[in-house]
């Protein structure tokens, strides 16, 4: 686990920014859940980073923007309990922070192009509306609608 973090081309983050916790999962795991801490707590500080200091200013101002509702005090989280190997979830909790953080760097979708509705499509949705009030006028007990 000493690894870089490859998250894309553009950023590589080194281990040694990397900080990890371990502590004792919940639920049921035989005999070895009360003394294995195979519970791991990944952080990662992305304002403090040199590596996201090294990123062009318009990827790096996108990916703090998004992950400012991420942050718990200055730093990204990821918890992995999942497994029951320690190191199982050390893998998954790196896997998971690299995705964070690919979805945060992604260029944000193209805008949508505002069309009309096709005369096809509005006489369907307007038969459709049709079709399902005659159904719901049927379950009344007044039946004088359903031969209108």
């Amino acid at each position: 686990m000493d690894t870089p973090l490859r998250v894309t081309s553009d950023l590589l983050v080194p281990a040694s920014e990397l900080t990890w916790r371990f502590s004792r999962s919940s639920g049921p795991g035989g005999q070895g859940v009360n003394t294995a801490d195979s519970r791991v707590e990944l952080l990662w500080a992305p304002a403090a980073s040199p590596s996201v200091a090294a990123l062009p200013e318009p990827l790096r101002e996108r990916l703090l923007e998004r992950l400012h509702g991420r942050l718990v005090g200055d730093a990204v989280v990821v918890v992995a309990s999942e497994h029951r190997a320690q190191l199982r979830n050390r893998t998954a909790a790196r896997e998971r922070l690299a995705q964070i953080l690919r979805e945060a760097l992604a260029p944000p979708p193209r805008k949508r192009r505002a069309t009309r509705p096709t005369r096809g499509s509005v006489e369907r949705r307007l038969g459709a509306k049709k079709n399902r009030s005659d159904i719901k006028a049927g379950r009344s007990g007044d039946h004088r609608r359903s031969g209108a």
